[in-house]
């Protein structure tokens, strides 16, 4: 019985070219997936993880900050700017000059701390990318161990495959139910 049951599912293949080289040896037991190779597009497995829809919501949160902060500092320098021009015809030359370096170099300083910023937010990004990679390795693993696998690779990195060999929306299910939005777990300096 166990003989005619494994030769129904390789005629089953067969019939659907998945054996004799054309592809991977795909059965489904008890609607398991059975490959030696797994693929997973690893941006969508973050971005569409309820941690990486947070973070996201998070970066996007403090770049709408960030911005507001530019816009009035930019406001505030163009104010400074006709000030200082409104000043020249009642200066020397060298004062002006004085004054207009200062500005300059205001500017300047302006400029470097808000790419900190910007840089500091890039950052938080990477940083929550890898802790998030840390926190789903077991999943991973267990789909891997579930489904006989002895390799995930990245979806992008594979010229043509089977579909249902894509396990993205599965480990994003379960990698949801594991961490969920993953605020409990230990956060990378901001």
């Amino acid at each position: 019985m166990r003989g005619n049951w494994r030769n129904r599912i390789a005629a089953v293949c067969l019939a659907l070219g998945v054996l004799g080289g054309a592809g991977p040896v795909v059965a489904q037991e008890a609607a398991v997936l059975r490959s030696p190779v797994l693929t997973i597009d690893s941006d969508r497995l973050y971005s569409d993880s309820l941690f990486g829809k947070r973070v996201q919501n998070e970066i996007e949160a403090a770049v709408a900050v960030l911005e507001a902060e530019n816009r009035e500092i930019e406001a505030q320098l163009i104010e400074e700017e006709q000030q200082l021009t409104e000043k020249r015809p009642t200066m020397t030359a060298e004062e002006f000059r004085v004054l207009a370096d200062e500005f300059d170099a205001k500017v300047q300083r302006i400029r470097v701390e808000r790419a900190g910023k910007l840089h500091e937010l890039a950052q938080r990004r990477e940083q929550a990318q890898r802790l998030f990679l840390q926190s789903v390795t077991s999943v991973l693993e267990e789909i891997m161990t579930e489904a006989g696998a002895a390799v995930i690779v990245e979806s992008r990195s594979v010229f043509l495959s089977a579909r249902i060999i894509d396990v993205t929306s599965d480990a994003v299910a379960r990698i949801d139910a594991e961490i969920g939005d993953g605020s409990d777990l230990e956060q990378p300096e901001k």
